[in-house]
């Protein structure tokens, strides 16, 4: 089979399974933490059939496979070893830089979550195209389909709780409760506080008054009360005696986790959020599209770097307060853009096994995936690629102007236009094609073919 043979090969050039202390994989990529990095023949993994690329990136050698392949290969490449398992993310967290750490966690911390707010966001965007059909809803069944829209969000810092605690080693269930207690029903919305339309509950310590407030609809707050939560669990293991620690250690983690939390984390947290949020809307607001050109041309460059899963928090972050994902539009755009100019460097190429190459990197980036065409055709080649964040830059400008916004989030390109069903589709295909066009015509009539 195609992965075996992939596999093997990898397994050869790189110097054998002795070379590889760990493998692990993402979407696209195997990424391997390897014993001596010098002994591997990089044009070699270039040239198996199959293999879209391959780069250094902190401490790991990540070789691009694509969607759905990449796991097979993974699975050949293992085949039942489970000592090539063990990820050693000390080893590959000691070789990120501090951004790239803080993606990486973001990253752990928000994928599992994603599927939800997918699926949230796509009812969204099916209830606004049934609606703008002239649809009217029975109150009764307008309330079913808000159970579905809303519900996610409502509860968010439970999943974010959750989450969080199974990457830092806590008790799932613990960060559940803390995110429901976040959002309980007796601490009033703190949106609706800075809105003016509630009042916060005044706590009075040693003559002080502390206002209260829950955190519905909230990302930061939730993460670092729960990292908080995860660290004092384990630290509390180890020093209660068996016999109390099923009564004790979640007690003890609760009250402190809380307290702190609502008291000084929570606000602390929630007045950052706000800054966030409030400066990524200013940047759209910038005349002539200036803040979504910048964000359109340098997204994908972003990607390069590996930590565009910091933007997570700020897309999860607009749709919990505003219900909608002008950052989805963007980045669509930017890789349309680069799918676009992947797809003028296949028609420019003459060699028919590298136009298939190129051809299947270049596919996934129609359906939002664009690693194998960046790192296997467009980086290789820069013309391609700048020309590609020319093209996210003009549909950015495009989108930031007419205000195009997503219900969701994680779907892009094709797929994405099931986030666009809210009257805004025509839209959305305009900024693709302009992003595509642009990228797709300044690279077929300026870059020469290698060949």
């Amino acid at each position: 089979m195609k992965e075996q043979v992939v596999a093997s090969e990898i397994i050869k050039y790189i110097g054998g399974k002795e070379n590889v202390k760990s493998v692990e994989h993402c979407a696209t990529r195997l990424r391997l933490v390897l014993v001596d990095k010098t002994i591997i023949d990089e044009k070699a993994i270039e040239n198996i059939d199959g293999v879209k690329g391959q780069f250094f990136s902190a401490g790991q050698f990540q070789i691009i496979l694509g969607t759905g392949f990449v796991n097979k290969v993974y699975d050949a490449f293992v085949n039942g070893d489970s000592s090539l398992e063990n990820n050693n993310k000390e080893e590959v967290y000691k070789n990120m830089s501090l951004l790239a750490k803080i993606s990486r966690t973001l990253g752990d911390v928000f994928i599992p979550i994603i599927p939800i707010l997918v699926a949230t966001g796509l009812f969204m965007g099916l209830r606004g195209f049934i609606m703008n059909l002239g649809v009217e809803f029975d109150p009764t069944l307008l309330t079913f389909t808000q159970v579905l829209t809303d519900t996610a969000f409502a509860f968010l810092p439970a999943l974010v709780g959750y989450s969080v605690m199974r990457k830092f080693g806590g008790s799932p269930v613990i960060g559940i409760i803390i995110g429901l207690m976040l959002v309980a029903p007796q601490l009033p919305n703190a949106n609706a506080v800075a809105q003016g339309a509630a009042e916060p509950i005044l706590l009075s310590i040693f003559g002080l008054s502390i206002p209260v407030t829950g955190y519905q609809g909230s990302v930061l707050p939730a993460l670092v009360i729960a990292i908080l939560a995860a660290k004092t669990e384990k630290k509390l293991r180890k020093i209660v005696p068996d016999t109390l620690d099923l009564i004790i250690t979640p007690f003890l983690t609760l009250l402190i986790s809380i307290v702190s939390g609502l008291l000084i984390i929570g606000p602390l947290m929630h007045v950052i959020e706000a800054f966030i949020l409030d400066s990524f809307k200013v940047l759209l607001t910038f005349p002539l599209g200036i803040g979504g050109a910048i964000i359109g041309a340098l997204q994908q460059v972003i990607v390069i770097t590996g930590v565009h899963h910091i933007f997570k928090a700020l897309e999860i972050e607009l749709l919990a307060q505003t219900g909608a994902n002008a950052f989805n539009a963007l980045v669509s755009g930017a890789i349309a853009a680069q799918a676009g100019a992947a797809l003028a460097v296949v028609l420019k190429t003459k060699d028919k096994k590298k136009k298939s190459l190129y051809m299947s990197a270049t596919i996934p980036a129609f359906l939002g995936i664009t690693e194998p065409a960046i790192f296997g055709i467009n980086l290789r080649l820069i013309k391609p690629f700048v020309f590609g964040c020319i093209g996210g830059g003009i549909a950015g400008i495009f989108s930031s102007i007419v205000g195009l916004k997503a219900t969701g989030m994680a779907i892009t390109v094709i797929p994405g236009m099931l986030l666009y069903l809210n009257g805004q589709l025509l839209t959305y295909f305009i900024a693709l094609l302009i992003g595509l066009g642009v990228a797709f015509t300044l690279t077929y009539f300026f870059y020469k073919s290698e060949e």
